[in-house]
């Protein structure tokens, strides 16, 4: 009876004993890594300007560049710069809403003359508020003409705009804005011409900077025209209600650049 007793102890020990070394073997299940989401450049959030260097290795310019755009438009010095010379035709209209700005994009054709070089306009596309400002006032929006010449060097042309009267071209802008993001739409039978949304006096500013977005490259020739053109309360708001949030970045510093203001 004693032997069947510690038969049956020994028995109980021994299960114990494997099933502890079962448990022992099975390794520990190591906590799910964390996914690390991108984050996209924007205006506000994690992806907001002064963020934008850290996003990516390729947006470094947008941190530690020393010839950054906007700026204010503050101590200038006049010269006798060349106009701008105008040669805008009509082009289909191709508007888009690309997440960050209402862009009309151009077929080939127009062109501007600056510093005795062609540059193609590309496309033109707008911010609330002005990203540049003048001796620290904003403007209501503003536009960007951008243009590339045969090097593959860009100028960008920008127009400030103030509330006051509606302006019909962009009416008919706003009246065919696309529904969804990054899709085109091609508007049938509508043609503009972006001489229609220049003003008439067309004395400007010029120094070089970089594109006001990511990649935020420098190089850039930029020609600001100091008279706005008028659109209106409504026009305004209508920008603004779309885009969802303020799409200007923040003036850049001028540091050792010279700001050329034409007669």
């Amino acid at each position: 009876m004693v032997r069947r007793i510690g038969c049956v102890i020994f028995s109980i020990l021994l299960v114990t004993v494997m099933a502890g070394c079962q448990k022992a073997e099975k390794p520990a299940e190591k906590p799910a890594a964390e996914v690390k989401q991108e984050v996209h450049w924007g205006y506000e959030g994690e992806g907001a300007p002064a963020n934008w260097g850290k996003l990516k290795p390729e947006y470094a310019l947008c941190g530690t560049g020393q010839a950054q755009s906007p700026i204010d438009v503050d101590k200038t010095y006049k010269t006798a710069l060349d106009s701008i010379a105008f040669a805008y035709k009509q082009t289909p209209l191709k508007i888009v809403n690309n997440g960050h700005a209402i862009q009309v994009n151009c077929e080939p054709g127009s062109s501007v003359m600056i510093d005795g070089a062609k540059y193609e306009l590309l496309q033109f596309h707008f911010h609330a508020p002005s990203e540049h400002t003048v001796q620290g006032k904003f403007y209501d929006m503003e536009m960007h003409l951008v243009h590339k010449n045969e090097a593959g060097d860009l100028a960008v042309v920008g127009v400030f705009m103030k509330k006051g009267q509606a302006n019909k071209i962009m009416q008919v802008l706003w009246d065919n804005l696309p529904t969804e993001v990054n899709k085109e739409n091609v508007v049938e039978g509508i043609s503009v011409d972006a001489t229609s949304l220049l003003p008439k006096v067309r004395g400007y500013v010029h120094y070089y900077g970089s594109l006001t977005t990511p990649p935020c490259s420098e190089g850039v020739n930029w020609s600001v025209i100091k008279a706005p053109i008028e659109v209106s309360e409504e026009q305004i708001q209508k920008f603004k209600t779309l885009m969802g949030v303020d799409n200007n970045r923040p003036v850049l510093p001028v540091n050792k650049r010279f700001v050329l203001e034409s007669k």
